[in-house]
């Protein structure tokens, strides 16, 4: 309260606000409330909206076990969100791959552990934040009647939604062809006027004309995806997991299963996306290397715990080089 009145602006109504919320966590129970933290599975619909969709529904249920069915529904729908019906049928096409894989090596008597924890991370990998998915989000009308809900705004009331953008090089890169992305990339003149301008970020009022128009075009270029510099370096990440994950499934099959849960940190976009992507490729490293010991799966599990926990991003290399030296 005395800092509040040595601020001297709006002293009246900040020690009102101030006194209010103390008395109400006073009255808080003792023992907050149980958090359901569940999530509901994905349902897997008798009946697709179109012909080709419903080839990917039969084919889930006709080539895949029934623990994995749900999952890769919802990875079926994510693809088709993301980009179409060919991606979605790419997406399957690895998905039978890695289940050919856990027949051999895993299959009912490990409960398909492998091919339910694939079903939900190759989709998250192939269906990756870049800039054009950003856009598209937010130039959504489920997102601005989202916004309107969450702001508790009334009928006839306008509300005007300002984003922050802060792309990094690599981002407006990866969205360009991929030998002009790559020059660009390596030009130290383009990088220098990227940090000029954009090197605070930007803010982009997406209520307006031109503001909407702006994301709303960058949204379109969905249609070029497959020829970015994003989506090459996307693809070959993706394509060096897998194949991974297929030289460790015969030699131990539960190192194989926590290499794909380690994609789980692969998320975000922007720096987010940077630093997640950082410690996933260590521990993927290091996957490798525990290859033979008995506690190889467990040691790795152990390694993603402490990342995910790892909220100021500090580097994983003592962890990693103690679990190996182990």
């Amino acid at each position: 309260e005395a800092t509040v009145r040595r601020a001297g602006l709006g002293v009246d109504a900040s020690l009102r606000a101030f006194a209010l919320g103390f008395e109400s966590a006073n009255s808080a129970p003792g023992q907050p409330a149980a958090i359901d933290l569940t999530r509901p599975v994905p349902d897997v619909p008798e009946r697709a909206t179109s012909p080709r969709a419903q080839a990917l529904l039969d084919a889930i249920r006709r080539d895949f076990p029934a623990f994995a069915q749900p999952m890769l529904t919802a990875g079926v729908r994510r693809q088709i969100e993301f980009q179409d019906l060919p991606y979605a049928e790419d997406y399957l096409r690895r998905m039978k791959a890695i289940r050919d894989l856990d027949a051999q090596h895993g299959g009912d008597a490990r409960q398909w552990a492998l091919t339910c924890a694939a079903a939900r991370y190759v989709a998250t990998a192939m269906a990756y934040d870049d800039v054009i998915r950003v856009a598209d989000l937010k130039t959504r009308g489920t997102r601005f009647d989202r916004v309107r809900t969450e702001v508790g705004a009334r009928a006839g009331q306008l509300v005007d939604t300002t984003e922050f953008m802060h792309p990094r090089l690599e981002e407006i890169c990866g969205t360009l062809p991929v030998r002009l992305g790559r020059w660009l990339e390596n030009s130290n003149a383009f990088g220098g006027f990227v940090e000029r301008r954009l090197g605070k970020g930007r803010r982009l009022r997406s209520g307006t004309l031109g503001g909407f128009l702006m994301l709303y075009t960058l949204a379109g270029m969905r249609r070029f995806r497959r020829s970015t510099l994003r989506h090459q370096i996307e693809t070959e990440s993706l394509e060096s997991w897998l194949a991974l994950i297929a030289r460790l499934a015969p030699r131990d099959y539960a190192l194989a299963v926590e290499t794909v849960n380690c994609r789980r940190l692969v998320k975000g976009y922007s720096d987010t996306h940077v630093r997640g992507g950082g410690k996933y490729r260590q521990l993927i490293a290091a996957a490798d290397q525990l290859v033979g010991r008995p506690d190889a799966a467990d040691a790795l599990r152990a390694l993603r715990d402490t990342a995910l926990a790892n909220v100021k991003c500090e580097p994983m290399e003592r962890q990693i080089a103690e679990k190996l030296a182990a």
